[in-house]
Parts: C-alpha cells; sequence; structure tokens
C-alpha cells in the first residue's frame, strides 16, 4: 500500500519487524480487514487520514485477514474490522468495527502523551550530563508531542537560557497560548527571564534617570530601571519601580509589572520582610 509513507500491508514474513519491532519506537495500529466487509471500506480511509494527521507519530498496517488467517487467529481476531494498538511489543488496545475518529485519537493521544513525557524525561537527564544538543532535540520533540504539558517548554526555556540564547527562550514562551502564560510556573520563569534580559540590554542607571527626568511617565523606562536596580541588588528600588508599573498600567506588556513582583516574591518566599511588605502593597493597589 502506497497510500501514505505512514501505512504498510503486513505480510507473515514483515509482521514482527513491522509491528513488533516498531512498537518499542512508538504505536503500532494493526488494521484486521477483509474485502469482504464493507466496514473495513469505510474504516481505512479514515484510519489512512488519521496517519497522515499524526504525521509519523504512529504506524498504521494493514492485515488482509483472507490472507493472513494465522495472524489473526494468533491475536484472536474473530470480525472485523477490528483495530489492535500494539504498545512495546503487546496489544495495548483494541477497538471493534468502524468507531469515531474520536475513539481512535483519544487512545493515540495517551499513547503519544506518554512518548512526550518520555522525551522529556530523557531531555532533562541528557541536559544535566552536560549533552546540549540532545536535551534539545528531546524536550523540542517532546514540546511537539504534547503541547499540554507546560513542563516542557519550561524547561526548554531553561536549557536555552543558560547556553546563552535568551532571545529564543523568551520568544518561545512569548509563542504559548495567552491562557498558558498566565500558570504560575511560566509567568515567573517569564517575569525573570524578561527582567534579566531587560538588564543586559538597558542603559546605565545614570542614563536611565537621566531619561526619566526628561520623560517621568514613560512606562518603558522604568522597567528598564526595575531590572537595572535588581541587577545591583537594590530589591527595594526594583520593586518600588514594578508596583508603580502596576498601579499606572496593568495592561503593560501583558501585566508585567505585577507577575515581576509576584516572581521576586517566589524568589524570595513568602517569609521574607520585603515579600510581606510588597505583597501588602499591591494587594491595596488592586482594590
Amino acid at each position: 500500500m502506497t497510500l501514505s509513507p505512514y501505512v504498510f500491508d503486513a505480510s507473515a514474513d514483515n509482521f514482527n519487524r513491522l509491528v513488533l519491532e516498531n512498537s518499542h519506537k512508538g504505536p503500532v495500529l494493526v488494521h484486521f480487514w477483509t474485502p469482504k466487509a464493507g466496514p473495513c471500506f469505510i474504516l481505512m480511509p479514515r484510519l489512512v487520514k488519521l496517519a497522515a494527521e499524526y504525521g509519523g507519530k504512529f504506524l498504521l498496517v494493514m492485515l488482509h485477514t483472507d490472507d493472513l488467517p494465522e495472524l489473526a487467529r494468533r491475536f484472536g481476531v474473530n470480525s472485523v474490522p477490528t483495530v489492535k494498538f500494539f504498545w512495546r511489543g503487546e496489544v495495548a488496545h483494541t477497538i471493534h468495527g468502524a468507531d469515531p475518529d474520536s475513539s481512535f485519537r483519544q487512545v493515540l493521544d495517551r499513547f503519544i502523551a506518554g512518548d512526550a513525557n518520555r522525551a522529556h524525561a530523557l531531555g532533562v537527564a541528557a541536559w544535566q550530563a552536560g549533552n546540549v544538543q540532545q536535551a534539545r532535540m528531546l524536550l523540542a520533540d517532546a514540546a511537539m508531542a504534547a503541547p499540554d504539558n507546560l513542563a516542557i517548554p519550561r524547561d526548554l526555556a531553561k536549557l536555552l537560557w543558560t547556553e546563552g540564547e535568551s532571545e529564543q527562550a523568551l520568544k518561545l514562551l512569548d509563542s504559548l497560548p495567552p491562557e498558558a502564560r498566565t500558570e504560575s510556573g511560566i509567568a515567573c520563569l517569564h517575569a525573570h527571564l524578561n527582567l534579566a534580559e531587560t538588564a543586559r540590554l538597558a542603559p546605565s542607571l545614570s542614563e536611565l534617570d537621566g531619561s526619566l527626568g526628561r520623560h517621568p511617565d514613560d512606562i518603558d523606562l522604568h522597567y528598564q530601571r526595575a531590572a537595572r536596580l535588581l541587577e545591583t541588588d537594590d530589591l527595594p528600588g526594583a520593586m518600588d519601580e514594578l508596583l508603580w508599573i502596576t498601579r499606572t498600567d496593568r495592561t503593560y506588556r501583558h501585566d508585567l509589572g505585577r507577575t515581576s513582583l509576584l516572581a521576586l516574591f517566589d524568589l524570595l518566599g513568602s517569609a521574607h520582610p520585603l515579600t510581606r511588605q510588597y505583597r501588602q502593597a499591591l494587594s491595596e493597589s488592586l482594590h
């Protein structure tokens, strides 16, 4: 079958290699079918379309039960169409009949998410072992496979940052959906990286003070000053600037003044006097 690069025909000679061996790399779906059963022809093009849509995240194997009755009996197939999901050399799930696409997606996504979680763990381990390029590849693949797992882009952004690719790290976080950027771990990291990158690029404090003397309401200048003050360990000064930004314009760069303060609270800990002081001030400014 040449309908798709991810669709293959089973034979007695290739079954073990095509299905069992490949299932250790990712899910393999085997469609047990016969031309004598009309529902097989309804399901087949839908499965081929799914294989193309998932782009290689699973393999689809067509097994003609009239030609390969021994394999059908081996896996207990008594009616067609039947689709068996092979995972790590074993049948992990079976769908009998021409179920809706959503049934197949639900099972596939579970297996693929498992792959993503494994790639995530391997990526972090590779990073800790100093294998940066391997870690980057694994984390990037995992992020594409499981876009809802925000721990993966968070760790990838940290890797990029520590490797000196600060612009790419921020672009990665900026590319996340708005609702994802509000998640506490992502928002906190985003705020930290923004402050560090701003401090790296900002003018000196004396230059900023001169510019603010001429443009006292320029929020960008206040944010740059906060970043520079933080760089010199003047935490109260930086937090004063961020509090002023929050009180002045909550829409500034997606409420960056407030999220930066929250990131600093997280860094200092809830018991720190500055956290208690500025958390109270922040609360009062929002009411």
